[in-house]
C-alpha cells in the first residue's frame, strides 16, 4: 500500500469511524450472551491490506483512542490490536489473497487470536473477571461475528483504500475505452498530416520533334 496524505486521512477516518461504532453500538449488543467486536475486523481488514507496518500502527492507534475513550488501562488493546495487525500484514506480505473466503477466514482466526490475547492480559493485570467456560464461548462467537462483519466491511474497506493498492488495476473495460480512443486520436492525427501535405503533381515533359 501506497500511503500518501490523502490515505492516511481515509485510514485515519475509518479507525476514528470504527472506534465511534464499537463503543456506540456494538458494545451495546449481546448476541447469543457474546458482543461483537468490529475493531479486529477493521484492523486485520487494514493489515491484510497495507501489510505489516500499517498494520501495527492502525492497530496501535485504534487500541489507543479506545483505551481513551472507555478509559481503561491504557495499552491493553493497543498491544492485541497491534499484534494481530502485524501478522496479518505479515501474512498478506508472505502469502497472495487468491480467494474471496480467505480474508473473512483469516479475520475470524485472528480476531479469535485477539479476543484470546486481550483476556489473558486482562487475568495477569489482575482484572476482575469471572473465569469459566462462559469466557472461551465469548471468544468463539466473537470470532464467527468477525468473520460475518468481514464479508461486507472487507470490500468496503478495500474500495476505500483502492487508489492505494499496489495489485489495484482499472477494469478492462476502462483501458479499452482509453486504447481506443488513443487510437482514434492518432489515426485522426496521421490523417491530418497526409491531408495537410501538399499532392505532387507529375510534370508532363512534351517531346521536341
Amino acid at each position: 500500500m501506497i500511503v500518501t496524505n490523502r490515505i492516511a486521512i481515509r485510514i485515519a477516518l475509518i479507525l476514528l469511524v470504527a472506534v465511534i461504532l464499537q463503543t456506540s453500538f456494538f458494545s451495546y449488543l449481546s448476541i447469543l450472551g457474546a458482543t461483537p467486536n468490529v475493531l479486529p475486523v477493521v484492523v486485520v481488514t487494514l493489515g491484510l491490506l497495507g501489510g505489516a507496518v500499517v498494520g501495527a500502527v492502525c492497530g496501535f492507534a485504534a487500541g489507543l483512542l479506545l483505551d481513551s475513550i472507555l478509559l481503561q488501562t491504557l495499552g491493553v488493546s493497543s498491544l492485541v490490536l497491534l499484534s494481530v495487525g502485524y501478522l496479518a500484514g505479515r501474512y498478506r506480505e508472505g502469502a497472495p489473497i487468491k480467494s474471496r473466503l480467505l480474508p473473512p477466514a483469516l479475520i475470524a482466526g485472528f480476531t479469535l487470536l485477539a479476543a484470546a490475547g486481550l483476556a489473558a492480559v486482562e487475568l495477569m493485570l489482575g482484572v476482575d473477571a469471572a473465569v469459566s467456560l462462559l469466557v472461551v464461548r465469548e471468544i468463539v462467537l466473537q470470532a464467527l461475528f468477525a468473520g460475518l462483519l468481514a464479508f461486507p466491511l472487507y470490500p468496503l474497506i478495500r474500495f476505500t483504500l483502492r487508489p492505494a493498492l499496489v495489485d489495484y488495476t482499472p477494469s478492462k473495460r476502462g483501458r479499452l475505452i482509453r486504447l481506443g480512443g488513443r487510437r482514434r486520436r492518432r489515426a485522426a492525427h496521421g490523417r491530418r498530416v497526409r491531408s495537410s501535405a501538399p499532392r505532387r503533381v507529375p510534370r508532363r515533359v512534351g517531346r521536341v520533334a
